[in-house]
């Protein structure tokens, strides 16, 4: 039964007819109940819901990160609908089924932040990584010295995740990271980021930093 909550002109909660009222993101809305279709999906549709699964299932594995992100690039989607439609438009690719994620498209956050004009990631010690990035830029509307660096390593070998959301400020161009031990010997993927201590929602473009053998 559906509940109207200020007379006839407001919002309601719950099913009512055909359709159903919500809350969602300050504003009330209507959606129409879903219809089954006796219709067989097309290849096409399948082919879809295979990427949209591949997506999903692989972003959430930092949707931390993508609430930091992706949380300026819309009004009324949430973050992790944001870039899952970045991700389903620019970073599958191969032919069904045999669907595979471009690790050089992936985005651990999009904006307009500045980034540095210059970045390095390298392995010089057992099991770390030492990030550098230049700084030399005044303060401004798009880049402080307060900005916090954003790392996301990924171990396809072992499917393990690496996070930091605020491994350093801008202004310290360099940050050494610690990888478990076990990932000697493991190729990883390395993403650099930067997001704003000023505006809330602002972000920068996601830095790949390329595949790293750990030592």
């Amino acid at each position: 039964m559906g509940i109207i909550k200020n007379g006839i002109l407001g919002g309601f909660r719950k099913k009512t007819g055909t359709v159903v009222g919500a809350f969602w993101r300050s504003l009330d809305v209507i959606r129409a109940l879903p219809r089954s279709s006796g219709k067989a999906p097309t290849e096409k549709q399948l082919n879809q819901q295979q990427k949209f699964k591949l997506i999903t299932g692989f972003l959430s594995n930092f949707g931390n990160l993508i609430d930091i992100g992706f949380y300026g690039t819309g009004q009324t989607a949430t973050p992790m609908n944001l870039a899952v439609r970045y991700h389903l438009a620019n970073a599958v690719m191969g032919v069904a089924p045999d669907f595979e994620l471009d690790f050089s498209a992936l985005k651990i956050s999009t904006g307009k932040l500045a980034l540095p004009l210059s970045h390095d990631v390298d392995n010089a010690s057992p099991a770390t990584l030492s990030f550098t990035w230049s700084h030399t830029e005044p303060n401004d509307k798009l880049i402080d010295a307060s900005d916090q660096v954003m790392v996301m390593v990924y171990n396809p070998v072992k499917d393990r995740f690496i996070k930091v959301t605020q491994a350093a400020m801008r202004s310290a161009m360099a940050y050494e990271l610690v990888l478990p031990a076990t990932f000697s010997g493991d190729e990883v993927v390395v993403y650099l980021a930067f997001t704003s201590s000023v505006k809330r929602g602002l972000s920068s473009d996601t830095i790949y930093l390329g595949n790293i053998t750990i030592s």
